[in-house]
């Protein structure tokens, strides 16, 4: 009988994305010959998931977890193909084991990610019978005892996001007036998408295009060299107020920036609040 090598079992477990011991006892079955392990994995039913590989996950979950005292928190994504799929027991309890694996073991990347998960998703793909996929995922840590991390995912599960800030008593990091704020800045990130939290974020290259844009109309339109900067000036101070988070309008209370209702909020707690970082995970922005 053939030597059963890791090298064998990993081919056929990339051509069929059957589990790698289900791999290694059909290669054993047929003494190491990779297409008749194909179609002993196919008559076993356990090469169910090579047929859903190429089909669109266009549906899936956000999923949310933290540890006890909500000092780390963590996001991940899944993807399906159906909603039906998506609103399931089985994808549901994936979804959040993924997330809670994150928040656990701190996954440097998606391949250490995979390891981790080892063929826990492509079992479910054979016995659900949809493709899915590993989707972004994050992982925050509060930097000290006056750091605290909020979160929302909307309610189709296909957003989230998680907020962090710092405050100047750590007493105040866990009341609810600082979490209430989290929680409102989270929902401002998952509806308005911002590239930073103050100017200072934003990519340089992003605002030079934006100036480039209104600089070029600017001269098409005929205008004189001093209007143009203006023009160029005010445009880039536009835009800076609708992609900087505490610059944007507040979704409540469009009169007021989200930064007023930062400084609202410090006020009623006599401290100081200072918003750090923000993560966010959007479904159809990775396809």
């Amino acid at each position: 009988m053939a030597a059963i090598t890791a090298q064998m079992v990993k081919e056929l477990r990339e051509k069929t994305g059957a589990g790698m011991m289900d791999c290694k006892k059909a290669l054993a079955a047929v003494e190491g010959d990779q297409q008749k392990a194909i179609d002993w994995l196919r008559q076993k039913g356990m090469a169910k998931a090579e047929k859903k590989s190429g089909r669109a996950t266009a549906e899936g979950l956000v999923t949310y977890a933290q540890n006890s005292d909500a000092s780390v928190a963590a996001l991940s994504s899944l993807y399906c193909e159906t909603d039906f799929v998506a609103r399931g027991d089985k994808f549901q309890d994936m979804a959040k084991s993924i997330a809670e694996t994150v928040l656990t073991k701190n996954p440097a990347d998606a391949g250490a990610l995979a390891e981790l998960l080892g063929d826990s998703v492509t079992q479910l793909i054979a016995t659900v019978g949809e493709n899915m996929k590993v989707g972004a995922f994050v992982r925050h840590a509060a930097s000290s005892p006056n750091e605290a991390i909020g979160h929302y995912v909307h309610a189709n599960g296909k957003i989230g996001v998680l907020v962090w800030a710092q405050v100047g008593k750590a007493e105040n990091a866990k009341s609810e007036p600082v979490a209430n704020l989290l929680r409102e800045l989270a929902m401002q990130v998952a509806a308005t998408s911002p590239m930073a939290v103050t100017a200072d974020g934003v990519d340089p290259k992003a605002i030079e295009r934006e100036r480039q844009v209104y600089v070029e109309k600017a001269r098409a339109e005929g205008k004189p060299d001093n209007i143009v900067e203006k023009i160029a000036d005010g445009a880039v101070a536009k835009f800076k107020k609708s992609v900087c988070l505490l610059d944007q309008p507040y979704i409540r209370e469009e009169k007021k920036s989200v930064s007023e209702i930062v400084k609202e909020t410090a006020k009623k707690i006599n401290d100081t609040i200072t918003v750090v970082g923000y993560n966010r995970i959007q479904l159809a922005a990775e396809e």
